[in-house]
């Protein structure tokens, strides 16, 4: 792995979770100490990110995180779901056994993190568990541009459900492994009817609450340090 693509997934991580609050400042200085490389890979990482529009630019002023903001997660969210039902419907079709057998143990693992109690580090475990179900789901489309695509989309999306995350206290009334489970049955028995209003229903509730914590708290989460 190069230094610009350490710089790239770290810097994207931190983005994503939150370590950076929206439309903070990116100085190379602070994050060349920070990660601990010069500009020249952290500068190819920030205009890759750019690109996938987590960081904005502007002449003088240099780089920042890109700023939260209803209209762009609603776009970035509908695009999600055309992506991801169209990818869904194709690995349901040219699915094989490989693909069956992924899609049970990441949602195997998923359970087994989500039964486990505590906060911090698991609850990053359990977020990496989920994308990874998600993504097993996906696995067998045949297409890399889609799943290259929903890899960018999750992340976009990701950065608007951290503030839920990290505010939620309880479990809820929301039964999400269950969510998670018939997601995988309908996927599993090949049944397009089921699967697919099944992954839009399932992301949209989670839109509902996002777009709460927009409307009541707009204000960018704390910053926090990696670990």
């Amino acid at each position: 792995m190069t230094l610009a693509e350490k710089a790239y997934l770290g810097l994207r991580h931190d983005i994503v979770h939150g370590a950076f609050a929206p439309g903070s400042p990116l100085r190379l200085a602070d994050l060349a100490e920070r990660y601990g490389m010069g500009f020249s890979p952290l500068r190819e990482a920030l205009n890759r990110l750019g690109a996938e529009r987590l960081v904005t630019s502007e002449t003088l002023r240099g780089f920042r995180v890109a700023p939260l903001s209803l209209a762009e997660f609603e776009d970035a969210l509908a695009t999600r779901l055309l992506i991801e039902a169209e990818a869904l419907r194709l690995s349901m079709i040219k699915g094989g056994d490989d693909w069956a057998a992924g899609v049970v143990a990441a949602l195997y693992a998923l359970q087994l993190q989500a039964d486990r109690k505590g906060t911090g580090a698991d609850l990053w475990e359990l977020e990496a568990r989920h994308h990874a179900f998600h993504l097993a789901l996906l696995a067998a489309c045949g297409s890399e541009w889609m799943l290259e695509i929903f890899e960018r989309l999750h992340h976009a999306t990701q950065r608007y459900r951290v503030p839920v995350l990290l505010a939620s206290t309880g479990p809820g009334t929301r039964d999400i492994q269950a969510e998670h489970k018939a997601l995988a049955d309908a996927a599993l028995a090949r049944d397009e009817a089921t699967a697919l209003p099944l992954l839009r229903a399932h992301y949209l509730r989670s839109a509902d609450t996002i777009r709460e914590t927009l409307a009541t708290a707009p204000a960018a989460p704390a910053k926090r340090r990696r670990a």
